[in-house]
This record gives structure tokens, C-alpha cells and sequence, in this order.
């Protein structure tokens, strides 16, 4: 099984005046096409800070991220943002919706965004909803849904461009327990039917005991423990 993304000797520090604080202290990752990698750890470990430099959000203060063997920081900004939309998916613990819009105005978002046909956007929106099993809420607006559907609507958001790889930072670490099992059964079902590589940052032990490798991240670097 081929690398889709490799972190060689990642570091991340942040400057608080005279103190620096070291996130990151040479981490090396890779994350095998359509694999279930979990990553877990202490909060304020640097996990998320780790999976926003995976996922092209930040940048490492040094160190080396390669996607299909490109070096993410040398990528010009419409790479960047060619990388984004069609290559990789976001999903977020607090789900990022926008207020105003609609749970199928949500998901078509990504593509609104490139200028696609609405009607075209639509008809896509609708196939992603009814497969996270919301195909009865596509009018409704995220405040007239619970934390599990909102979660639903923003997988199926991430799946538009039906990405190779999925970035989730702590999924199912704002819902209760019934819910998170259905987030988790989800997201586990989309490698399994599309062979979507997936990363989870998460807590719950469950769900990082279900992926195919687990790793944790300890003192700011990674302790793989199978």
C-alpha cells in the first residue's frame, strides 16, 4: 500500500514573547492510502496542530509534508487551493456550518465557492445528504438541527468533491455517546464503501481502537502503538 502523505521531522513552535513554546518536536507520520489512521494524546498535546499541518491549514515552522510526494509549502496558492477542493476533506468538532444557509446550501457550499451550476451543486448536495441519511432535513437550518445532524451535514460538505483524503479533528468529541457511535460508524463506512483515506484526531478509544493503525502523540512526537 502506497504513502499517500508523509510529515518527515515536523516541528511547530509558537513565540509568546521571550518564551517559546515547543508544539511539535520532529514528527514523522505516514498515512497509507485508504487507510483509518488514528492519532490521539493529552489535550494541548499539539494534536490539532498537527492534523491543520497535515491538511495544508498551517504550516510547520520546519520540516517536510508531502502529499502524493509534492512538498505542501512549495505549492503556489491555486495549488493550494486546487489541493483543498478537490483532494481533501475537513470535518471539524464544532462543524463550521454557516448559520444562514440550509443543510443542503451547506454541502453545496464547496462547489458554490468554484462557480458550479447551483442546479448541478444541488442535485449532488442531495445524493451526499441521503447517504448520511438526511435526505428529510435538506431545508432545515443548522440551529434546527441536533449536533449529530450538523456533524452529518458537514461530512457530507467534506464529501463533495469526493476527496482521496479526509482530515477529522475530534469528530465526535461534542456529542453524546449514542450519537458518537453513529458519527463513527459513518466515517469508518465511507473508507470502507469509497476507500476514502481517513485521519481522526479523537479521545474516544472506541473509535481509535477500530482504525487500522493508532498512534499517539506524546512530549511532541508520535508513539505509534499499533
Amino acid at each position: 500500500m502506497s504513502d499517500i502523505l508523509q510529515c518527515r521531522d515536523v516541528r511547530k513552535s509558537y513565540r509568546n514573547g521571550k518564551q517559546v513554546l515547543h508544539v511539535l518536536r520532529g514528527v514523522d507520520v505516514d498515512v497509507r492510502e485508504h487507510e483509518v489512521l488514528a492519532i490521539s494524546g493529552l489535550s494541548g498535546a499539539g494534536k490539532s496542530t498537527l492534523l491543520h499541518i497535515m491538511s495544508s491549514l498551517d504550516r510547520p515552522t520546519t520540516g517536510t509534508v508531502l502529499f502524493r510526494g509534492k512538498e505542501i509549502v512549495r505549492l503556489d496558492k491555486k495549488e493550494i487551493n486546487r489541493l483543498r477542493n478537490e483532494e481533501i476533506g475537513f470535518v471539524f468538532q464544532f462543524y463550521h456550518l454557516v448559520p444562514e444557509f440550509s443543510a443542503i446550501e451547506n454541502v453545496m457550499l464547496p462547489a458554490l465557492v468554484r462557480g458550479v451550476r447551483r442546479r448541478h451543486a444541488r442535485k449532488r448536495g442531495m445524493e451526499l445528504l441521503e447517504s448520511v441519511g438526511l435526505e428529510e432535513r435538506t431545508r432545515h437550518k443548522p440551529s434546527e438541527l441536533s449536533g449529530g445532524e450538523q456533524q452529518r451535514v458537514a461530512i457530507a460538505r467534506a464529501l463533495y468533491s469526493d476527496p482521496a483524503l479526509v482530515f477529522a479533528d475530534e469528530p465526535t468529541g461534542n456529542l453524546d455517546a449514542e450519537t458518537s457511535s453513529g458519527i463513527q460508524a459513518l466515517l469508518l463506512g465511507l473508507n470502507r464503501d469509497r476507500n476514502t483515506t481517513l485521519v481522526v484526531v479523537t479521545h474516544n478509544e472506541g473509535f481509535a481502537r477500530a482504525a487500522n493503525r493508532w498512534m499517539r502523540l506524546v512530549g511532541g512526537t508520535i508513539d505509534e502503538s499499533g
